[in-house]
């Protein structure tokens, strides 16, 4: 692929690229010497599992990979000693040793259902960071004030309010700009928030006389709400760990506004692709339906396979097409007699607290044998099927 046909993809869905002039040279320049470009992402591995929100980084080093670009997955394992303070109101507090070390290895498994193991280099930013000597690291220190720090937004705001802010914090940007001297990268890849530690890396390569890198920030991926940041503790994400079914019904739930935002973001189809089914969508020979199972069986496809992409969709049709109860569903035992419906969903894992349980039946989204539960308490006679939402089932045995 041509260098300028090659930037016309990657600008697909991004939200700025420092400077777009210069990663055309940098495409050129490689097309010319048959030389790959070195693409940086980091991820620090502070919690075990990823959901789509941050695989959106993963797509875009996906497509410089495609284009026989090497790309290096770099997991921050000192970095995430120090915790990253982008977007933060407080210090982060700091992980174990042991505990970088778990979420890192549970990282490397889930980033190759997207990228290609046998072209991606795996590092780990501890490679070189621990061999800085003291006389190195205030060396790296010195290449930065305290002035240039405090422009940081959440810096800023957490002066102002007379927040504290720990000196190992205003060391993170200087250590994430130095894992690209050490990589000599052409480019790396972060979200919005990261962008000033990406110009931070763009200025220290000049500082040690390299070819500054190329800065592509990606927008941060909306969440099932169509509003917020796609986040666990919001509840609007899809977990790359969770079942075939449960992925594919939560992307079912997609505002039709998001469909593409998220195709532009996450999927594997070309630019052309992408156009021609929305041009279709919108002269309406396309439905959003069918466009929201398209894009669910390749996100089930990509994080499981195709065959249980082929299960999930029979699933969600027989489900709530046709309104009928899954075969395959959880049984939980209980003694007859009252039940307090509230800590039931929780037994079962359906709702993360009693108070949630509550608001789910006060909302009429909790039903048992597919009529409506409008008290908290339940006499349990019988065996029954319990439901909450449009995807969670369990038949309860009455002992």
């Amino acid at each position: 692929m041509k260098a300028d046909a090659q930037l016309e993809e990657l600008k697909r869905g991004t939200e700025e690229i420092l400077v777009e002039k210069d990663l055309l040279e940098k495409l050129k320049k490689s097309e010319k010497t048959g030389k790959p470009l070195i693409i940086k992402a980091g991820f620090d591995p502070t919690a075990p599992d990823l959901h789509l929100g941050h695989t959106v980084l993963m797509q875009k080093m996906a497509q410089f990979q495609r284009m026989g670009h090497e790309v290096v997955f770099l997991i921050g394992d000192f970095t995430g000693l120090v915790g990253d303070p982008s977007g933060k109101s407080k210090t982060r507090p700091q992980l174990t040793p042991e505990q970088v070390k778990a979420n890192a290895e549970t990282y490397k498994e889930q980033v190759f259902k997207i990228l290609d193991p046998k072209t991606t280099r795996v590092a780990f930013n501890s490679t070189w960071l621990e061999k800085l000597s003291s006389f190195e690291f205030v060396k790296l220190a010195a290449q930065s004030n305290v002035a240039r720090m405090l422009e940081r937004d959440d810096f800023s705001k957490r002066y102002k309010a007379n927040e504290s802010i720990s000196i190992h914090e205003f060391l993170y940007p200087l250590l994430q700009a130095y894992d690209s001297v050490a990589l000599k990268a052409d480019v790396e890849l972060g979200g919005t928030d990261q962008k000033f530690n990406l110009l931070l890396g763009r200025e220290l390569m000049r500082q040690y006389g390299q070819e500054p890198q190329v800065c592509i920030t990606m927008p941060l991926l909306e969440g099932l709400d169509g509003v917020q940041k796609m986040s666990k503790s919001l509840g609007n994400y899809v977990g790359v760990y969770e079942s075939p079914n449960e992925i594919f019904g939560k992307l079912m739930s997609l505002p039709d506004a998001s469909l593409r935002r998220y195709f532009d973001l996450l999927s594997d189809l070309s630019i052309q692709d992408i156009q021609d089914l929305f041009q279709r969508l919108e002269s309406g020979k396309e439905h959003p339906r069918d466009v929201k199972i398209r894009f669910a069986c390749e996100m089930v496809s990509r994080f499981h396979s195709s065959d249980a992409a082929v299960h999930a969709k029979e699933h969600f049709e027989r489900v709530f097409s046709k309104k009928e109860v899954p075969d395959d569903i959880p049984e939980f035992d209980v003694v007859a007699g009252e039940i307090w419906l509230p800590k039931l969903l929780t037994d079962l894992g359906f709702v993360g607290s009693t108070s949630e349980g509550k608001r789910l039946i006060k909302q009429g989204a909790v039903k048992a044998d597919q009529g409506k539960v409008e008290n908290e308490n339940l006499t349990a006679r019988t065996d029954f099927t319990l439901q909450c939402g449009k995807r969670k089932f369990a038949r309860i045995r009455v002992k």
